[in-house]
């Protein structure tokens, strides 16, 4: 069978010429063909890889947004405890070293930056850098743990060489917790109910009906009973060892000046005397001449849940009665 011929038409001779197809034409069409070919073929492959995740890829992803919930949730978990640890070692500084005059504990936590917490774009980190950041936490938290372990049994030596100085020293709530109506503000800086003004307010004061028992907080020598300026009726007793503790607001004195008290005897009873707006005790600690917090004094008649509750009603910036 005769080949076909191919025309073209020529625009200049206005004539249909006779296309020669050479085999160098013919090799140049199949080589355009397969370029292109290869050319879609691979911008298809890469669509393919970069756009759609293989069944193993969704996988890893899926795994690593749950490794990324558990590592917030485990993160937040280190927080908390290296908080209560902090909280545990400054009420140790504060008071009981304070107490028995020992050397404060060192901080750990200094120069220590909380950076790795609740990391927001872990997408951003590797898995060895988060690990990194855990493993420091981790490593901070337990040297607080170990050092305020070696506090406490260095206190426990303390106790059995200070026994004294614990039963003199204010311990105790001076109103029962079933007598008292509310802590009706704490130790800082509030409003004066009279005069309008901010003051520091140097004690609590403990909201409870008139006549209430009024304890005396540690062992001590009574210095004054009688009345006071603004104080109305006062009790100040002596527990040595640089502590004070003053008691105002009282309708009746129950004690007299140099007498000997035990804690937990009956000093007087709650009244409404002097500048004052309400029944309540106003209840002061004083250390070596300074007015001190005397939240910090509870620690043998508050459990843990009671000493908290008790935190939260003395950041009460509400009303104050004196």
């Amino acid at each position: 069978m005769a080949k076909k011929a191919k025309f073209h038409y020529n625009p200049e001779t206005l004539s249909f010429e006779r296309v020669e197809t050479s085999a160098r034409n013919i090799l140049k069409k199949i080589f355009i063909h397969l370029f292109s070919s290869a050319a879609i073929g691979f911008i298809l492959f890469l669509i393919f890889t970069l756009l759609i995740d293989s069944p193993e890829e969704k996988q890893l992803k899926k795994d690593l947004e749950t490794m990324k919930v558990k590592y917030r949730l485990l993160d937040k978990k280190v927080d908390q405890l290296t908080k209560i640890t902090h909280d545990l070692q400054q009420r140790d500084n504060n008071l009981y070293r304070v107490i028995f005059q020992a050397e404060p504990l060192p901080d750990f936590t200094a120069g220590y930056s909380n950076e790795g917490a609740l990391i927001n774009e872990l997408s951003d980190k590797s898995s060895s850098k988060i690990l990194n950041e855990t493993s420091k936490k981790v490593e901070m938290l337990s040297k607080q743990i170990y050092s305020q372990i070696q506090s406490y049994d260095e206190i426990v030596e303390l106790l059995k060489t200070n026994e004294t100085k614990l039963q003199n020293i204010p311990a105790i709530q001076p109103i029962l917790n079933k007598d008292l109506t509310k802590v009706a503000s704490g130790f800082g800086y509030r409003i004066d109910p009279v005069y309008h003004t901010r003051k520091m307010h140097t004690g609590m004061d403990f909201t409870a009906p008139i006549g209430t028992d009024i304890f005396a907080t540690g062992n001590g020598v009574v210095t004054f009973a009688g009345w006071k300026q603004g104080y109305g009726n006062t009790i100040i007793i002596d527990h040595g060892f640089g502590y004070e503790t003053l008691y105002a607001h009282l309708k009746k004195i129950k004690v007299r000046e140099r007498q000997k008290i035990s804690r937990a005897d009956i000093i007087g009873s709650v009244g409404n005397t002097g500048k004052s707006t309400g029944p309540h005790l106003h209840y002061e600690v004083i250390f070596k001449g300074q007015h001190v917090d005397p939240l910090n004094f509870y620690f043998l008649d508050l459990s843990p849940e009671e000493y908290d509750k008790m935190i939260q009603l003395a950041q009460n910036a509400g009303q104050v009665l004196d």
